[in-house]
């Protein structure tokens, strides 16, 4: 099993750095007018590993501690520069879980890629530091717990913003 444990470690490592390089490439202004779309795209493949986490049985750490790691790095800078880039679509509307509170919460875009990110350093530093159970158990507990949620908040709103620039296309009028 310690094997597989690794191999998943490595993959979610993997879309873990994937996502934390696009997400910084992006508020720093790459991408252009086409911020939206790829956003989706890093969101949805930092998904992929989260439901991977998910399929599997649950990571247990032996004497169930994690092992403490200094301050994780502070990451307002980027939360500030996406909220710079997405202007006024950051701002939306979400049902925190469809099936305890089904009352519509304000949410920001900014907030929820960042809150992603922050779960995902913290593991990430784990895995670095040589402790890829660790870093699983984290991975894995916060996405139940927070960057899953955030994730597919996001996914959602992301999804829809592309949708709208698409199907909400003024007709066309021709004159004869």
């Amino acid at each position: 099993m310690f094997d597989e444990w690794n191999a998943l470690a490595d993959r979610v490592s993997g879309h873990a750095q994937n996502y934390l390089d696009g997400l910084t490439r992006l508020a720093g202004g790459e991408g252009g007018d086409a911020i939206l779309p790829l956003l989706l795209v890093e969101v949805a493949q930092v998904s992929l590993a989260g439901t991977q986490l998910a399929a599997v049985q649950d990571v247990i750490l032996q004497g169930n501690f994690e092992p403490a790691l200094s301050e994780d790095p502070d990451i307002d800078p980027l939360r500030t520069a996406l909220a710079a880039r997405l202007g006024p679509v950051d701002d939306y509307a979400e049902v925190f879980d469809p099936y305890k509170d089904t009352a519509v919460t304000p949410y920001r875009l900014s907030d929820d890629l960042t809150a992603v990110a922050a779960d995902l350093i913290h593991g990430l530093r784990h895995y670095r530091a040589g402790r890829p159970l660790e870093a699983l158990w984290w991975w894995q507990y916060s996405y139940f717990n927070t960057w899953g949620n955030h994730a597919g908040a996001a996914l959602r709103a992301l999804q829809a913003l592309v949708a709208h620039t698409r199907l909400d296309v003024a007709e066309e009028t021709t004159t004869v």
